[in-house]
């Protein structure tokens, strides 16, 4: 800083100012302006890097992600922006109606809103939002990206995207990945939040709301055991069930296979017996007709007088003719034959037996084994087999309690654990949290909602957070009970009520970016600067972007904007010195702006940036 007031003193010097600050940011090109006047160029080298410090110092910061970069292209009223932020506390001012709501319409986008036809600029087919977020390597969020391939290992950024048609379809980007818009919202969570008079998104969760408490009651170690705990006692929890069910179905099975051997013993099926009925049965059911038929069958074959006879004439002619004697042996033969054969049919009848009663035992045993196969839908023929299968089964099933019986002693000391830390837990947030109360009720009373308080409500609910649910209840006036933030008071007094929340979180939580809508709203003078005050105080652990209509607001910011709105187009620029003198004039005076009014907003801003508070 030293080097660059004594170069300046000689460029000065020899009329190349100019050349010098060509190119330079505007913010850096306000610094150089700054030095220029003849009043600093006098002053000690220590007084020249102490200003320096508070236009270009980076504030010490622990936020998870910081917003480098906004493009905003055929946005509403923008055509193409480019926006760079740097850390610490940024004021944004301009004319009521020149348009400081597309910044927050734009980051809205890319915090995963709903996207409408009227975002894209007319005339144009697409609206196009991207923002470049500094990440932390340690945070949660990096982790996240990480897991999903969507940033490198060493990555310490990340671009996010919006790209909106004029017919309304929407299309999300993470690092050039698409993602859903879902996907979009839950990462852009980690990144920014977005206080304004409508929108309380971030701070009316109860889990955010768990999350700084205990990390102002340094319980965050302990929370993570506690849900460590948990999880472990709910994965043997739902182990124990699962064997349960396990060896209920195997007792049920078994139960089952047991009836059904039952009902085979008691019918005791032979192998072969199937095929032996079934020929029985076949015999038994045409016993009369066969019989009768083999009556007939041997009536005939007992009238062969006639051949037999002519056996003995053929016996009787007296020629030794080979062919004579061969048909005399073969008739003979026959009849040798026949008689056999009427022998076997006689022997046959006596087997064939009409005895009805037989038979319908013989049905009702097939009747019965059939209907066994169609209950196992089997074949009739396997059913010896499918019997010999069951019993295998049956005594291959071993319901094995021992297994249960371990892991039910281990989940109840996984459950006496978890009481144990979980009740330490519960009794660390509630004897801290009239400490986080008494805070967030001082910086609600210097924001200058007086009888403001705030009230942590424990809803007893056993979860991986502990044995409660943790709320936050708020009043701003003690005629009236407190309620939740979401539903308590008006919209400015709601967007400092969650600003008091995040100064006294601050001191011990890594915070996103903070967009601040109009926190000053409804407060001028004393109260005004107070606010002020906190919010670069608050830029010190976290980057504040605060849309501020209060000139002392604006003063106390490292960095000051102004929109614009140049008749259909929007514009954003980064404010010099000498510019800053004139908005903070202009916010002061309105349209009539005098040396008086321009000399109040060079107090102000001398008095903003000495000490740097």
């Amino acid at each position: 800083m030293l080097v660059w007031g004594t170069c300046l003193r000689n460029v000065v010097s020899q009329g190349r100012y100019l050349d010098l600050i060509q190119g330079m940011t505007p913010i850096k090109r306000g610094f150089f302006d700054y030095l220029a006047d003849t009043s600093l160029l006098t002053t000690n080298p220590r007084a020249i890097m102490s200003f320096g410090g508070n236009l270009f110092g980076h504030p010490h910061q622990t936020s998870l992600g910081m917003l480098n970069q906004l493009t905003i292209r055929n946005y509403v009223l923008v055509d193409h922006l480019d926006i760079s932020f740097a850390p610490g506390l940024t004021g944004i001012t301009g004319e009521s109606g020149a348009g400081k709501s597309i910044l927050l319409g734009a980051l809205g986008l890319l915090m995963g809103e709903r996207a409408r036809t009227d975002s894209v600029r007319p005339g144009a087919a697409k609206a196009d939002v991207s923002a470049e977020f500094g990440l932390r390597k340690d945070s949660a969020l990096h982790q996240k990206l990480l897991a999903d391939e969507l940033i490198e290992v060493d990555d310490d950024c990340c671009l996010v995207r919006r790209v909106i048609s004029a017919e309304g379809r929407s299309r999300a980007f993470i690092n050039d990945v698409p993602v859903t818009v879902n996907y979009l919202k839950e990462a852009t969570e980690y990144l920014v939040d977005i206080q304004d008079q409508d929108q309380h998104q971030r701070l009316s969760d109860r889990h955010v709301q768990r999350n700084m408490l205990d990390e102002y009651v340094q319980a965050k170690p302990l929370a993570e055991k506690v849900g460590t705990l948990w999880r472990d006692w709910q994965s043997s929890a739902r182990e124990i069930e699962r064997l349960q069910r396990a060896i209920a179905e195997q007792e049920d099975r078994k139960n089952l296979l047991n009836y059904q051997l039952e009902e085979f013993d008691a019918i005791g099926i032979a192998d072969g017996e199937l095929a032996t009925l079934e020929t029985e049965h076949k015999r038994l059911a045409q016993a009369q007709s066969i019989l009768a038929e083999l009556s007939q069958v041997q009536t005939s074959m007992e009238n062969l007088d006639d051949l037999r006879q002519a056996t003995k004439v053929l016996e009787g002619i007296d020629d030794s003719h080979s062919a004579l004697d061969a048909g005399v042996e073969t008739l003979n033969s026959a009849l040798a034959l026949i008689d056999d054969a009427s022998r076997d049919l006689r022997h046959y009848a006596d087997q064939v037996i009409v005895d009805p009663q037989t038979l319908a035992d013989t049905e009702s045993r097939l009747e019965q084994l059939y209907e066994l196969a169609r209950k196992h839908k089997v074949q009739p023929e396997r059913l010896a087999e499918h019997a010999q299968r069951l019993r295998e089964e049956f005594d291959a099933i071993a319901s094995d309690r021992s297994s249960l019986e371990q892991l039910t002693a281990q989940e109840q000391e996984q459950q006496r654990a978890f009481a144990a830390q979980a009740e330490k837990l519960s009794s660390l947030r509630k004897k801290k949290a009239a400490s986080f109360q008494s805070a967030v009720g001082e910086q609600m009373h210097a924001l200058g909602i007086k009888e403001g308080e705030l009230s942590i409500v424990f809803h007893a609910q056993e979860s991986e957070h502990g044995l409660e649910q943790i709320e936050f209840h708020v009043r701003t006036n003690k005629r009236f009970d407190a309620g939740p933030l979401n539903r308590i008071a008006s919209g400015g007094e709601q967007t400092r009520i969650n600003l008091a929340i995040q100064i006294v979180a601050a001191q011990r939580s890594q915070l996103p970016c903070l967009i601040l809508d109009e926190a000053d709203v409804g407060v001028g003078g004393t109260t005004a600067d107070t606010v002020g005050r906190i919010l670069r105080d608050l830029a010190e652990r976290s980057q504040v972007i605060c849309v501020t209509h209060a000139p002392q607001v604006a003063a106390r910011s490292h960095n000051h904007m102004c929109v614009v709105k140049r008749e259909a187009e929007t514009d954003i620029t980064a404010l010099d010195p000498e510019q800053r003198v004139e908005e903070l004039a202009r916010m002061l005076a309105g349209a009539d702006v005098t040396d008086k009014t321009r000399d109040y907003a060079q107090t102000l801003l001398n008095e903003a940036h000495q000490g740097g508070k």
